[in-house]
């Protein structure tokens, strides 16, 4: 990141994206997801387009720096897709991203249980902001997994 460069964030519900955003998020998830993580796995899962789902974007530059996609769903709501670009990391977007996918939380779904499938050597990562475990590990696309939901 340059001097000039800074941080754009936004949270959007999904009729709000332009395609060239879609398009843009989609492919950074493709990128990290399924490319560096070697996961074969559908990615476009037919959810990013439905109901009350919001994305939440961190641009730098015109391009998605870090990312989160949050569903609601009849338990409450799940935050998944979480992602910081490769060319992004070290600029301590993480934090960042997750505290703003939490407020985006709170001011749509005010009291409703939050929840996130973990990477299971995040576990710590996501327990620094609330997080607890309620399942066991488990594997999901060949990388081990543990439920967590927010405690308040």
């Amino acid at each position: 990141m340059t001097e000039s460069s800074s941080i754009d964030w936004q949270d959007y519900h999904h009729s709000e994206l332009t395609v060239q955003q879609l398009y843009a998020i989609l492919a950074l998830r493709s990128e990290v997801f399924v490319v560096e993580q070697t996961c074969a796995y559908q990615d476009i899962d037919g959810q990013d387009l439905t109901g009350e789902n919001r994305h939440i974007v961190a641009w730098l530059d015109g391009k998605p720096a870090a990312y989160a996609r949050i569903l609601r769903h009849e338990e409450g709501v799940a935050i998944g897709r979480v992602i910081v670009a490769p060319s992004a990391r070290g600029l301590k977007l993480g934090y960042q991203l997750m505290e703003r996918a939490l407020v985006s939380c709170q001011k749509n779904w005010p009291d409703i249980r939050v929840a996130i499938s973990a990477q299971a050597h995040l576990e710590g990562f996501y327990g620094k902001l609330g997080f607890a475990v309620y399942t066991g590990v488990y594997e999901e696309d060949g990388i081990p997994h543990v439920g967590m939901e927010l405690i308040v």
